[in-house]
């Protein structure tokens, strides 16, 4: 479990990682997105473990990256570009 939980917090940070590199402009600030990328990913190995139970360490690190890949798309904030105003709107 303990190789789990390391796995999946450093896949997490990776993912987090390539996300404020790929991203920047559309994500808060960089520690925030890493925090959330590490414990994302133990939280979905955490959830991931105890679905499937042990035995099955590919598919929690699996598991944990999907969650940690939810939780920061939580965190992306729309493009920037020009509100549009309803023909409606005075």
């Amino acid at each position: 479990m303990f190789l789990e939980a390391l796995g999946s917090a450093l896949l997490g940070f990776a993912l987090a990682w390539a996300a404020v590199h790929r991203l920047p402009d559309r994500l808060p600030g960089r520690a925030a997105v890493l925090l959330t990328g590490a414990l994302g990913g133990v939280f979905g190995a955490l959830v991931t473990h105890g679905a499937l139970g042990p035995g099955h360490f590919l598919a929690t690190l699996a598991g944990a990256v999907v969650i940690a890949a939810v939780l920061l798309s939580l965190l992306v904030r729309p493009a920037s570009r020009r509100l549009r105003r309803s023909a409606a709107a005075g």
